[in-house]
């Protein structure tokens, strides 16, 4: 896009392009996001700037209205495999805050005044002012939902001093943190944990995430409660500073989900919340995969009919790679009771049970050595699993989220028992790459019957193949339905 461009987006208030850039006034000192509803402002008194951090840092406060650090994070970081697209998951995901730019950077392979450079470059940001301005949007979450001293809120948000604290609230937000404190709209509700709302781009297809989680659900970690429409997914979750209780609705407002966390260490929200992100897809950019597989005459009716489909990701990276291998040749069902056991036997109890969470998921070293007799699968699938989470303990498989995507697909393949499937599934779901297809998949080929395609078709489907995926598995879920071979786009799911 040109600057004349964003503007005609601004003009016409475009949600579509919420974080994918932002739009600051020289008049009134703000910036906003694209779809702000204030009057439009004069095309010469507008800037445009990559990201909220340069914003911040060009010298322009978060707009009160619109609220421009709270949108969703820009798609394109979730298809690009660059060093760039890499660090923005990192940094997402805390990494600054917890090991600083110089492990980004180790990271990333790079040095530390090169990942300056790439991010200035394109962001107009470095690490440093991308990850404050995070911390930034963590603190006022926090200020806004909890009574918890100010001091501590500070810490908890990811600052190094209360000092540093102070100031980047009153930069990002023209408020003392006092100030933002006292205009919440409603009090907190004490020892109910952090309420959220997640916000998300565009439709979003809830009932078939939450169907697609509840079919899923491990037993001890995992539980969706209440009826279709108004369910909540509830699980347990293993941060690097403690465990946590994350709880999400179907049923939400106009683009966004409610969520509560509840954390035994504040420091984890902001990795709570981008984990619960990635679970739930919220990133995406649905407008896009649609106009992809619009003029496709197979696709295109189902992406029509199932506007917002999203492809879950996982808040728990090496959960995910266990779970893949106990699914191997066998139904989800059978896979579900597999990791319900393996729970049981082998996972770290939370310090209070909550409702039917009592653990969180086994950590790769206590699967590395462990007999797992109690699983009734084969020796080999057991070997497989010891051997994949050897291979996590040791680094010589990285499943974070700014993995180098295709030296982790080569690491897992070169893991006895992990084949095409598993190391594409993982790469889908725990790497949150949009763009991968499962020809072998059983529901991908029951699918592409069904709506009368080949697997040669999904060239036509990128950089959306992921989507597409979830498509073919709906509609093969339908076909078994409705008894016939090939699906209608509007069957009931």
């Amino acid at each position: 896009m040109d600057d004349d461009s964003r503007y005609e987006a601004v003009r016409s208030r475009d949600a579509r392009f919420d974080g994918v850039f932002y739009t600051a006034v020289r008049t009134t000192g703000i910036y906003c996001r694209p779809s702000c509803p204030a009057v439009t402002p004069k095309r010469a008194n507008v800037t445009f700037h990559p990201s909220a951090a340069a914003a911040q840092a060009a010298g322009y406060r978060a707009c009160r209205r619109c609220r421009p650090d709270a949108v969703p994070g820009s798609a394109e970081w979730n298809i690009r495999a660059d060093a760039v697209g890499r660090a923005m998951r990192m940094i997402a995901d805390g990494v600054v805050d917890r090991d600083g730019v110089t492990g980004l950077a180790a990271r990333l392979g790079y040095s530390p005044r090169q990942v300056q450079r790439q991010l200035t470059a394109e962001l107009g940001a470095g690490p440093v002012a991308l990850a404050r301005a995070q911390r930034a949007h963590t603190a006022r979450i926090l200020l806004r939902t909890t009574d918890l001293p100010i001091t501590e809120i500070a810490f908890a948000a990811g600052f190094a001093s209360v000092r540093q604290f102070n100031d980047t609230v009153r930069q990002v937000y023209a408020r003392t943190p006092t100030e933002l404190r006292g205009c919440r709209t409603t009090a907190p509700r004490d020892g109910a944990g952090v309420p959220l709302r997640l916000a998300h781009r565009g439709p979003y297809a809830a009932r078939e995430v939450f169907d697609f989680l509840a079919r899923r659900a491990v037993p001890g970690v995992e539980e969706v409660t209440g009826e279709p429409g108004a369910r909540r997914y509830r699980r347990s979750l293993d941060l690097p500073h403690g465990t946590g209780v994350a709880e999400v609705g179907e049923s939400g407002g106009p683009g966004w989900l409610p969520a509560r966390l509840e954390l035994t260490d504040l420091r984890d929200l902001t990795t709570a919340v981008q984990r619960l992100r990635r679970l739930f897809d919220l990133d995406a950019d649905p407008y896009a995969v649609t106009e992809r597989f619009a003029a496709d005459p197979r696709l295109g009716p189902l992406a029509a009919a199932r506007p917002g489909l999203r492809s879950p990701g996982t808040a728990q990276l090496h959960e995910l790679a266990v779970r893949a291998v106990l699914g191997q040749q066998i139904t989800v069902a059978a896979a579900r009771t597999l990791a319900g056991t393996l729970v049981a036997a082998y996972g770290k109890p939370l310090p209070a049970a909550d409702g039917a969470l009592t653990h969180v998921f086994p950590t790769a070293d206590a699967l590395a050595d462990a007999p797992l007799t109690e699983l009734g699968m084969p020796d080999t699938r057991r070997r497989t699993l010891r051997a994949l989470c050897a291979a996590l303990a040791e680094g010589t498989v990285v499943l974070e989220p700014g993995a180098d995507r295709d030296a982790t697909q080569a690491a897992l393949l070169a893991l006895p028992g992990i084949g095409p499937w598993t190391a594409g599934y993982l790469r889908m779901r725990a790497l949150g790459d949009p763009d991968v297809f499962l020809p072998g998949d059983a529901g991908v080929r029951h699918g592409l019957a069904a709506v009368g395609a080949g697997p040669g078709d999904a060239e036509g489907w990128r950089p959306w193949r992921s989507y597409a995926v979830h498509q073919l598995w709906r509609a093969a879920g339908d076909a078994r339905r409705t008894g016939g071979p090939r699906v209608s786009p509007a069957a009931p799911s």
